[in-house]
């Protein structure tokens, strides 16, 4: 059930309930703004680490189109010769 808060009379109560309002939403406002730089600084090194495990990732990558390459080189290589010796069986 909802409570009835009383309304104050004086001009000054007033005034003092309505600074008092004003002070709670301003500490509430600079916490939630020190929770957001937190994590705003937590998200920029999450970026950091994916950044860094992109940039390996790019390293692997390159690695292996060597690698394939290499690879697909010397089976064409094999090719080449398997093609010489069954023209030579003939």
């Amino acid at each position: 059930m909802a409570e009835i808060l009383p309304f104050p009379h004086k001009p000054e109560d007033r005034l003092r309930a309505a600074l008092r309002c004003l002070d709670d939403a301003l500490t509430e406002q600079k916490l939630a703004f020190t929770e957001f730089r937190t994590n705003l600084a937590a998200l920029g090194g999450a970026v950091a680490g994916l950044e860094s495990s992109v940039q390996n990732y790019r390293g692997t990558l390159a690695a292996t189109q060597q690698d394939v390459a290499k690879s697909h080189a010397a089976a064409r290589r094999l090719e080449a010769t398997a093609e010489i010796w069954l023209n030579q069986a003939r």
